[in-house]
């Protein structure tokens, strides 16, 4: 089903919508903006091929306008059931990006708009999870011959990857945009964090003051969720199996402890770990009643439905991302968004402003493969730490802020060996 089939571009009320939220976006992504400036005129992907799992949002409209503009045939796909925004794929089928990804969409739908994607025959990847790269490997390899490279954007999609290099299974080079400091210091920890809170609220309509809010996981992006609760007055709880993520918690000010011990005492959970059943049969068997759980990492397996669904006498939707489950005893439980990634699910995901820099790091990745394309080896890559530096840079700039430089003299006593003072 390719997005033709999907949105009808005469639908002008869907369309035109989506493009004022892409022009919104757009507002707050200068850096993308330059880029598209400079691709425009350098064409450095002129007839390139590039097939793109990603959550299809305004944001993402920007970057493939941007991939166009540089002279690339790109075609997208949804990398999650419940991200799209209607709006802005029907808006890329009348910029002639075909879109294959509907909000709501079934496995089955999924994984077909996947293998459309790649009916491309793609030269370059884009992946946000890794499952266009893993559908790739292992049911389309006979298209591997023509990849030379591609890009994975967010922390679950790199732990695969690495998995797959380990393996020796990876077939070509992929650039690992998630660790750049331009995208996990700030796409992870600020974008993460406010478009959580953002999607829980807008779910839900709690009031975050006084509430005990339970964060799995104290990475980057549990590190922006816990920032985002405390200073909306909730007390926060971490959990962790990493000892120095857990001491830096505390450090941070955040009570730590195991999460059976802190599912006793929570009022929201939020999962953000990238592991399977972070919340368990037990956790669900000592909660408290109302008690409410969401989920941030990338796919919908940290909560374990079927096991709160088989303790369940019965459910029912009570709003529109919220379900209730009244467990056997009486308590009821509240899951949202189905357990999917719930600031995309309930809400827009992250502001434009952090994923300028993050779509600023996919663009010129790309870039970097095409042009060392005959030098790179089948291995996951750091992103270059040029392009890191150039995006900060532009960033600022783009603020109109200005940093000091370091002097000659500075420079040198920074790169030589030093005795004494």
């Amino acid at each position: 089903m390719t997005s033709q089939n999907q949105y009808d571009v005469k639908d002008l009320s869907l369309a035109e919508a989506g493009r004022k939220r892409i022009e919104w976006a757009s507002r707050e992504m200068p850096v993308i903006r330059l880029i598209r400036e400079r691709f425009a005129v350098s064409k450095p992907l002129k007839n390139i091929r590039i097939s793109a799992c990603l959550h299809i949002t305004s944001e993402t409209a920007n970057l493939a306008l941007t991939l166009k503009a540089g002279g690339a045939n790109v075609i997208l796909c949804a990398s999650n059931p419940l991200s799209t925004q209607d709006d802005a794929a029907a808006a890329l089928v009348e910029y002639d990006i075909p879109t294959n990804a509907i909000k709501g969409e079934d496995e089955v739908t999924y994984y077909k708009h996947i293998n459309t994607a790649l009916d491309n025959k793609p030269q370059l990847s884009v992946d946000d999870g890794a499952d266009l790269v893993t559908t790739l490997h292992t049911k389309r390899s006979d298209l591997i011959s023509n990849v030379m490279g591609g890009t994975e954007e967010t922390t679950t999609g790199i732990i695969r990857l690495r998995s797959l290099e380990k393996s020796g299974g990876l077939k070509y080079p992929i650039i690992a945009v998630n660790d750049a400091q331009t995208k996990y210091l700030f796409d992870n920890r600020y974008g993460t964090g406010q478009s959580t809170i953002d999607g829980i609220t807008r779910a839900t309509n709690i009031l975050w003051a006084g509430k005990k809010v339970v964060i799995c996981g104290y990475g980057w992006c549990g590190r922006g969720i816990a920032l985002r609760a405390k200073g909306l007055g909730a007390q926060v709880i971490v959990t962790e199996v990493e000892p120095t993520r857990a001491l830096e918690a505390v450090m941070d000010g955040y009570q730590v402890m195991p999460l059976i011990e802190a599912a006793k005492v929570g009022d929201i959970f939020i999962t953000i770990s990238g592991d399977k059943n972070v919340l368990d049969k037990a956790h669900f068997q000592v909660m408290k009643d109302g008690a409410i759980l969401a989920n941030s990492g990338h796919f919908n397996v940290e909560i374990n439905i079927p096991i709160l669904e088989s303790l369940a006498r019965s459910r029912r939707r009570i709003r529109p991302f919220v379900e209730e489950y009244t467990l056997n005893d009486g308590r009821h439980l509240f899951l949202l968004g189905e357990g999917r990634l719930i600031n995309l699910a309930a809400a827009e995901g992250h502001p434009s402003c952090v994923m300028d820099m993050s779509f600023a790091n996919q663009a010129l990745c790309l870039k970097y493969i095409v042009a060392n394309n005959n030098k790179l080896k089948t291995k996951v890559y750091p992103v270059p730490e040029e392009i890191d530096k150039e995006i900060a840079r532009l960033k600022l700039q783009s603020m109109g802020i200005q940093i000091d430089s370091l002097t000659p003299e500075q420079k040198k006593y920074l790169t030589s060996w030093k005795e004494g003072t």
